[in-house]
């Protein structure tokens, strides 16, 4: 089965862009290659931070185990990332809402990473 195995994921701030990547969504900081920084997701991807600059507004969504979707949860809490329960209420500090992903309705909730990409964690279990 075809899996996606990394991203280039473009930022206008290197730096905070990999504390936000590690600190809050607790990914691992993998050390560069060439001029990405490698952020391991899990076991099989990575997301590839390139410092070309963007204007944001990508969507991405990351299914975690219950337990990490929690540990997520709090992090964002705690560094005042404004979150919601759907797409459209992002700064509201609702949630988690439900929405349907690639394996049906989930808990999900929504937020901005510092380069204005919609980010969605979601939970299965």
């Amino acid at each position: 089965m075809p899996t996606i195995d990394h991203i280039i994921l473009n930022v206008n701030n290197l730096d905070e862009s990999v504390a936000f990547y590690t600190d809050v969504m607790g990914f691992a900081n993998e050390g560069t290659d060439g001029p990405f920084t490698v952020i391991r997701v899990s076991a099989n991807f990575t997301m590839q931070l390139a410092p070309w600059g963007t204007k944001g507004n990508e969507h991405y969504a990351f299914a975690l185990s219950r337990e990490d979707f929690d540990a997520c949860f709090e992090r964002i809490k705690n560094a005042n990332v404004p979150y919601g329960d759907s797409f459209h209420n992002v700064g509201t500090n609702t949630g988690p809402g439900s929405e349907s992903g690639a394996r049906g309705l989930a808990p999900t909730l929504y937020f901005f990473d510092p380069n204005h990409h919609l980010l969605e964690i979601r939970t299965y279990e």
